[in-house]
C-alpha cells in the first residue's frame, strides 16, 4: 500500500487541530500516563471480496506501518486481519485527543492499494487512564468506545480514572434510586428481524440513564451496582412497566411487536420478584420475553428453572443470551423451557474473517432448531455475515445492519417503514436485505 492518494496537505505529525479542540472543552491538561485506540476496519468484508483473501488479510500490517508514521510515539499491534491497537505512554489528554482526531482525519481520502484507489473505513475508539488503571480496565473501556464509536459515526474517547471510590460508589447508587422518580431512566429499543418472514416481530429494551450531572451513564456503570445494593428489582419492575406501557403505545399505532426484557441473574433465585413480574404481565396481557445468560442458572440451577418454567406457563418467552460467551452447559440447556437462543455477537462479528467461527455458528443454530428453539444472531453487521447466516438457517437477526437501538418515536418511524414497503425498503439500515437474504 502507498501513501493515501490526495493527502499531500496533511499535516502528519502536527497535533494543532487535535489540541484547540481539545482546549475548547476547557478540560485542562492533566499527567495522564497511558493510552489505548482500537481502531477497525468497518468496511473489511468488501475490501476482501474486492482484493481477495490474501491481499486482504495483509490490509491490517499494511495500516499498522502507515498508522506508526502518524505516530511515531505509539505502539502499534495488528490484533486479526481487521483490527489495530495503538498503544501510547506519557501522554496527556491534549496529546491523546490529538493523536484521535489526525488518525481520523488520515482515513478520509481514499488509499492506493495496489495501483487502485479504495476507501477504508476505520472505526476508532480511544481509552486514557491515570496511572494506576490496570490494563484490563483500560482495554474495556477503548472497547466501549469503540461500540460507541460505531453507533455514533465518528471517533469516540473515554476517560478512565481510578476505580471509583466508596463514597463515589454510594452517591451514584442514591442518585440511581431517586433516578426512576425523576424520569431520568429511559429505554431505547433494538428490532429484531425474521430472515424468512422479512419482517421485525420483536425488539429487545435497553435501559438508559440520563444523569443531570454525570450525563449519560452506561448500564455497564450502573447494572453491577444495583445488583450489589438490592436495587435490581426496583430497576428491572420499572423496565417491565415502561415495556408494558410502550407496547400499548405500539399497538395503538397498528405495531404488533414482543418486547424483550433483560433479566439479572440475581432475580433468577427471587421468588417475591418472580411473583410480581408475573403479576405485571398476566394483568397486562403484554406479549413480553426475558433475556437470560446462558450462565444466570449456574449458582442456583433447581430454583432458577423453576422460575424461568414459571414465567413460561404463562406465555413469557425464555430467551438465552450471549449463548458461547460463557461457559455452555447442554446439561442445563436442555431444561430451560426456552424458546429462544442468541448467539453472542463474538462468534457473528467475525463470521466473514474466520475459519472457526462459521463452524461454531452453524453448529449451534443446529444444536437449537434440534432443541426447538429459534435463533437470533446479535452483532450483524454486513451483508455479507446476514448472507451467511441466511445460508446457515438462522431465523432472526439484530445488529447495526438493521438498526442500532432507537427511542420509541424512532422505533414507530421505523416499522412503519417497515410495514410500507417490508424490510427491503430500509435502504439506509438495512441495504438489500430481502435479496441478500435469499442468496
Amino acid at each position: 500500500m502507498t501513501s493515501p492518494v490526495d493527502r499531500a496537505g496533511f499535516p502528519s505529525q502536527s497535533t494543532e487541530g487535535g489540541a484547540a479542540r481539545a482546549s475548547s472543552t476547557g478540560r485542562a491538561s492533566k499527567p495522564w500516563q497511558v493510552g489505548l485506540i482500537i481502531g477497525r476496519i468497518a468496511n473489511f468484508a468488501i475490501l476482501r471480496r474486492h482484493l481477495g483473501v490474501g491481499r486482504a488479510n495483509l490490509l491490517a500490517a499494511d495500516l499498522a506501518a502507515f498508522v506508526e508514521r502518524l505516530t511515531p510515539a505509539a505502539i502499534v499491534t495488528v490484533v486479526g486481519h481487521d483490527r489495530l491497537e495503538i498503544h501510547f505512554a506519557g501522554t496527556d489528554h491534549a496529546g491523546f485527543e490529538a493523536a484521535l482526531q489526525r488518525l481520523d482525519r488520515a482515513f478520509e481520502a481514499a488509499f492506493e492499494i495496489d495501483g487502485e484507489p479504495y476507501a477504508i473505513e476505520l472505526t476508532l475508539g480511544g481509552a486514557i487512564a491515570t496511572p494506576h488503571c490496570d490494563e484490563v480496565r483500560l482495554i474495556d473501556e477503548a472497547e466501549r468506545a469503540l461500540d460507541d464509536a460505531r453507533e455514533q459515526r465518528e471517533p469516540v474517547l473515554r476517560e478512565v480514572g481510578a476505580s471509583p471510590d466508596t463514597a463515589d460508589r454510594r452517591s451514584l447508587v442514591r442518585d440511581l434510586r431517586g433516578a426512576i422518580g425523576k424520569g431520568e431512566l429511559f429505554l431505547q429499543y433494538q428490532p429484531k428481524a425474521h430472515v424468512r418472514q422479512q419482517r421485525v416481530l420483536s425488539v429487545e429494551a435497553l435501559v438508559r440513564w440520563q444523569h443531570p450531572v454525570r450525563g449519560l451513564v452506561l448500564p455497564g456503570e450502573f447494572i453491577g451496582l444495583a445488583e450489589e445494593s438490592h436495587d435490581i428489582t426496583d430497576l428491572t419492575v420499572w423496565t417491565i412497566q415502561q415495556a408494558i406501557k410502550d407496547q400499548r403505545t405500539l399497538a395503538e399505532q397498528g405495531h404488533e411487536v414482543q418486547i424483550f426484557v433483560n433479566i439479572s441473574a440475581v432475580l433468577l433465585s427471587d421468588a417475591r420478584f418472580v411473583r410480581r413480574a408475573c403479576a405485571l404481565v398476566e394483568s397486562s396481557g403484554a406479549s413480553l420475553g426475558f433475556e437470560i445468560t446462558e450462565t444466570a442458572v449456574i449458582h442456583d440451577p433447581d430454583v432458577a428453572i423453576a422460575h424461568l418454567r414459571t414465567f413460561a406457563d404463562i406465555g413469557i418467552t425464555i430467551a438465552i443470551d450471549d449463548y458461547g460467551a460463557g461457559l455452555s452447559s447442554l446439561a442445563y440447556l436442555k431444561q430451560l423451557p426456552a424458546r429462544e437462543l442468541k448467539i453472542d455477537k463474538l462468534f457473528v462479528t467475525q463470521l466473514t474473517s474466520s475459519n472457526r467461527d462459521p463452524l461454531i455458528v452453524r453448529s449451534t443454530i443446529d444444536l437449537a432448531h434440534a432443541l426447538e428453539m429459534e435463533v437470533v444472531a446479535e452483532g450483524v453487521e454486513t451483508p455479507a455475515a446476514l448472507a451467511l447466516l441466511s445460508v446457515m438457517g438462522c431465523d432472526v437477526v439484530q445488529g447495526y445492519l438493521i438498526s442500532r437501538p432507537l427511542a420509541l418515536s424512532a422505533l414507530i418511524k421505523f416499522l412503519e417503514t417497515d410495514l410500507s414497503g417490508g424490510l427491503d425498503a430500509q435502504k439506509r439500515t438495512l441495504p438489500n436485505f430481502a435479496a441478500t437474504a435469499r442468496r
